[in-house]
């Protein structure tokens, strides 16, 4: 039983360490809080989004975050200007420097982009 007991230790991940907190690593990154007291880190690339043509929500995949290199390697500065892109990146919950969620489901995760877009006052027109 002991030996049990050892290996269900030893194989548990250690709990998160969330940004900010005690013990945690430091905030460098601007963040909103969401209704339900969780904070989204994001990062604004491109034309400032009051004068975007076209204003992009980018949801990175598994082991990415805000940096991803997609965005920064793959879409040179200047198509980025010459279309008048507005990208919004963002840390998916539990990734990054945005806080876990629990129970997340696909859609909490709808739900906490479209939370990001009206805090930013984004409107309703983007990708």
């Amino acid at each position: 039983m002991l030996a049990i007991g050892w290996a269900y230790r030893a194989t548990r991940p250690p709990p998160p360490k969330i940004c900010g907190s005690p013990g945690g690593p430091p905030i460098t990154a601007p963040r909103i809080k969401l209704r339900d007291g969780r904070n989204l880190a994001y990062k604004e690339h491109g034309v400032p989004a009051q004068v975007a043509k076209y204003k992009i929500i980018f949801v990175h995949g598994l082991s990415a975050c805000r940096h991803s290199p997609v965005i920064l390697k793959s879409l040179p500065q200047e198509f980025i200007e010459e279309l008048g892109l507005h990208i919004l990146s963002f840390d998916k919950p539990g990734y990054g420097e945005s806080d876990p969620h629990p129970k997340q489901t696909l859609k909490s995760l709808a739900l906490d982009i479209e939370e990001l877009v009206d805090q930013l006052e984004l409107g309703s027109n983007f990708m």
